[in-house]
């Protein structure tokens, strides 16, 4: 671990709704920062102004914001280091630039995309499909590297086009390791010589974000493997300019459920599950669903996704985010894809709602009952019904019968269950309970025990049909609760509804 102290930074592209592998990047930074004490930073990447999406800056922050895991210095955030949008910080990179042309690691090159995309013809005219700008075909090509220098100098005085490449050097070893994968070496003769200023003027992302770790003082760059082929160019940018390289990581692809393929943008809803944490929607009106609207937690979001790429080493599976901060470290997240599992991530909601107050699941349901029972009562009805709940709407519809009186029968139970005896049998029953004082569910269970006892029945003879006339339903928590939270008299009530409905 560097003395030098802890700083990771998000550095997202404003081109779209922000992807659930974006936001596990965002997530294993900022568990790194509260891990180490450090300071969790997002930068927002626009250099490449053709791709911008109106809103997608907001979308990322409101998503972050979702999370729980906001960084603590960033736009609209404030910190020292600051702008936290390249755009804004347009005019620091041109010196850069020309630090690395004057010495000798950069070129101008004024070669047109015409040119260029001649020359990529007659290279496959030649059997070479891939053809590269790099150390050996540059010779032939218009940069400054082949040009005299008056001419160089005549060309830009001129304020002809041309951008700024990297001098990639022959035949050299770039070597760093990675926190997760180990030594990685890649020699540059596998490498092009890499746009690094464009001739709008904007830096490319390799040279923004070299400039910006480096300014912004990040001392990890926590990023996806996509990055990975990059490494070895930043490597030698940071060499160029002669400062410390900070230490990488660069986390595994998040795969399809069936492991064929990175779990893309265009798979959401297509597969049948969110891939965005929260809703978007395009400038043509299509929609992509999120996980925020679909009713899932954050917390159980947040607790899948570290998963995703990362163990505790333990048995443990359920995580808040502090416990995440306490566990987590770079060490444990492995090199292999992680595949993306939808029935998992249900269960990783359904034990999340189950540790959730019955008081907070309440507050999230309150303005969707149109007042038909207290807050009070919704409380109670929460702690019902979240045992066999996903999804905090599902309280609702599957423990309707607490709000309102069942409006049908499970037809199921009515035809397995209501025979000729049954009428009879709840009549008693009904009368029974009449007489129980005080009407509660230990008082209820007892009564219920030493009826069926008397009749020499089984539950399931009999716990069915009083459930079908209560709550109109097959399953669910236990009756003696349930007849406890309506009270006697709705109770009562109720069954002499059934009784009259099912004869």
């Amino acid at each position: 671990m560097s003395e030098k102290a802890v700083r990771v930074r998000f550095a997202p592209s404003p081109t779209g709704p922000l992807h659930m592998g974006g936001v596990r990047t965002a997530l294993y930074n900022y568990l790194f920062a509260k891990k180490n004490n450090g300071t969790f930073l997002i930068r927002i990447e626009d250099t490449d102004q053709t791709r911008f999406v109106e809103g997608a800056q907001d979308y990322i922050m409101d998503a972050l914001k979702w999370c729980g895991i906001m960084p603590t210095e960033g736009p609209g955030i404030g910190g020292n280091y600051g702008p936290y949008v390249q755009s804004e910080r347009k005019e620091m990179y041109r010196p850069y630039a020309e630090q690395l042309v004057a010495n000798d690691k950069a070129y101008y090159a004024f070669d047109t995309a015409e040119e260029l995309d001649k020359v990529r013809e007659q290279a496959k005219e030649m059997g070479m499909p891939n053809w590269q700008y790099n150390s050996v075909t540059r010779t032939s090509l218009k940069n400054s590297l082949t040009l005299p220098a008056d001419e160089v100098q005549r060309r830009l005085d001129a304020g002809e086009p041309y951008v700024i490449r990297m001098k990639m050097p022959r035949n050299h070893d770039v070597r760093f390791e990675d926190i997760i994968r180990g030594w990685v070496v890649v020699n540059t003769n596998n490498l092009d010589d890499k746009v690094l200023f464009k001739s709008d003027g904007m830096p490319t992302y390799h040279l923004a974000n070299i400039v910006d770790d480096h300014t912004m003082e990040i001392s990890h760059v926590i990023r996806g493997e996509e990055w990975l082929p990059s490494a070895p160019l930043h490597v030698l940018l940071y060499e160029a300019f002669g400062w410390d390289c900070p230490q990488f990581a660069h986390l595994p692809l998040l795969l399809r459920p069936d492991g064929n393929g990175k779990l893309s943008k265009r798979d959401g809803d297509r597969l049948g599950f969110p891939v965005f944490p929260t809703n978007w929607t395009t400038a043509e009106g299509e929609l992509y669903s999120g996980y925020r609207e679909k009713g899932y937690l954050p917390e159980a979001f947040i607790n899948m996704l570290a998963f995703l790429g990362w163990n505790p080493g333990t048995n443990q599976e359920l995580f808040s985010l502090e416990e995440l901060e306490e566990a987590f470290s770079l060490e444990r997240v492995g090199k292999a894809g992680a595949k993306f599992d939808a029935e998992k991530t249900k269960w990783f909601q359904q034990q999340h709602l189950k540790n959730t107050s019955n008081e907070k699941i309440a507050s999230m349901l309150i303005d969707k009952i149109d007042g038909k029972v207290s807050m009070e009562r919704l409380v109670a009805i929460c702690g019902l019904m979240k045992e066999r709940a996903t999804f905090a709407e599902d309280i609702l519809k599957e423990g309707n019968y607490l709000l309102e009186r069942p409006a049908s029968y499970d037809e199921q139970t009515v035809a397995k269950k209501w025979n000729e005896n049954a009428n009879g049998l709840m009549t008693e029953w009904k009368n029974i309970l009449s007489e129980i004082e005080p009407f509660n569910h230990e008082n209820t269970e007892a009564k219920f025990k030493a009826f069926i006892a008397d009749k020499g029945l089984g539950i399931g003879a009999v716990l069915p049909l009083f459930r079908l006339l209560i709550t109109g339903a097959g399953m669910g928590p236990s009756m003696f609760e349930i007849a406890a939270f309506l009270g006697k008299e709705e109770v009562l009530e109720r069954m002499q509804i059934g009784l009259e409905k099912l004869g």
